[in-house]
């Protein structure tokens, strides 16, 4: 791991965190906690590089939700019963639920699902990034 140094260790976890959020598996907090533990970047930075690329990802997935909604419209029942129980959740607890858009499996699902919604995207933003951050900030804590 000693190619993680540098600006290519800041882009690399950047680019961890951004797949991390969208529907494509990742581990952005293995490679969040490496280079917190190798104590070779600021905190702050590494902090705000994962939380930036995370929510970008969830931006990317409430915008594909956003398109679906063009050709799949929300008052059509989804057939995938996790994404009925996604649905039910962001229509019941609306931006709120996107505090939790860091859970894996289901947090991807939030942020697809209010963009199927039409959930509005400025308060949208707000909520991933900071429930996103808060987890991030967790994570920075623990290998400090």
């Amino acid at each position: 791991m000693e190619a993680l140094q540098g600006s290519f260790a800041l882009w690399s976890l950047f680019a961890s965190a951004f797949v991390s959020a969208t529907l494509a598996p990742g581990g952005s907090e293995a490679v969040l906690a490496y280079l917190v533990h190798q104590a070779r970047h600021e905190p702050l930075i590494l902090l705000g590089t994962a939380t930036l690329g995370n929510t970008l990802g969830a931006v990317t997935t409430w915008l594909l939700g956003w398109l679906a909604a063009w050709r799949y419209p929300a008052e059509r029942p989804a057939a995938d019963p996790r994404r009925q129980r996604a649905v039910a959740a962001v229509r019941r607890h609306g931006v709120y639920l996107l505090l939790l858009s860091w859970l894996p499996v289901v947090g991807d699902g939030f942020c697809f699902a209010a963009g199927w919604l039409r959930l509005p995207f400025w308060r949208c933003l707000p909520a991933m990034a900071l429930g996103k951050g808060l987890r991030y900030a967790a994570i920075v804590y623990a290998f400090l």
